[in-house]
């Protein structure tokens, strides 16, 4: 199973899950001709893909997803809370889930986890195959007990870092939207992303992936550093996905 990035933050957010014939999009926060440029950049077509998955339906994660699943005829899986907020229940090709529930596409066994953010029912997702998990967390307030346990003994992971919260606190953003972003139902921080690196079991943790950056307050250097404090003395692999170059592809060896 491997994972890359076509973009990561505020201005849009896309991953690709492959495993053998198996190719998952999650999310999709570019416009379609966006999207499609930059999936050959990674080396897929759209034809490739077998599903979009969504998150939640915030224009940085679906804006693109009705009509690059449509113009492709791509099913698209997401909880009835989301499919509301989008207006995707005349999409014939929608496949409703459970945020409690696993299901399949092809290969993979994907296993949805409800999260604190404010949206109408957003949820993460775990992804299983050969008896390897990769996990994907962004876009939650807090770490839920949950998502702690759920979350644990990765082989791959990719976490939240949006904020530094020094950097939140005195930053541009008016106080209402600071209070947003670092609330309860708003994005990881730096150190709540450490946190969650903290219970990994880092002998079986192959590479650690920093998504959702802020542009306005955080840093590259400041979100790594938090990454590789929590990871201690292992040398885990740490790579950032990018706002516009995304992230190149990281398998998992098995």
């Amino acid at each position: 199973m491997r994972l890359a990035y076509l973009g990561s933050g505020s201005r849009g957010n896309a991953a690709l899950i492959e495993h053998g014939d198996t190719l998952v999009m999650l999310d999709c926060g570019f416009s379609a001709t966006e999207t499609e440029k930059r999936l050959r950049r990674s080396g897929r077509e759209p034809g490739d893909v077998n599903a979009v998955l969504v998150t939640h339906e915030h224009s940085d994660h679906a804006s693109g997803v009705l009509r690059f699943a449509a113009r492709h005829q791509i099913p698209v899986f997401l909880t009835r809370g989301t499919a509301w907020a989008i207006r995707a229940q005349a999409y014939a090709h929608v496949r409703y889930i459970s945020a409690h529930e696993p299901f399949e596409v092809g290969s993979v066994t994907v296993r949805p986890l409800p999260v604190p953010h404010d949206a109408r029912e957003p949820c993460q997702f775990v992804f299983e195959a050969d008896a390897q998990r990769l996990g994907v967390l962004t876009d939650a307030g807090h770490l839920t007990a949950h998502l702690c346990t759920a979350l644990a003994d990765c082989d791959g992971l990719a976490v939240e870092c949006n904020h530094d919260a020094d950097m939140l606190a005195v930053g541009p953003y008016p106080a209402a939207l600071k209070r947003r972003v670092g609330g309860a139902l708003g994005h990881l921080s730096n150190s709540q992303a450490a946190q969650l690196v903290a219970l990994q079991d880092r002998a079986r943790l192959q590479w650690l992936v920093g998504v959702h950056l802020s542009e306005q307050n955080n840093t590259p250097l400041r979100a790594r550093e938090a990454l590789n404090a929590a990871l201690g003395h292992h040398d885990t692999p740490v790579f950032l996905a990018e706002q516009e170059t995304g992230l190149d592809w990281l398998e998992l060896v098995r």
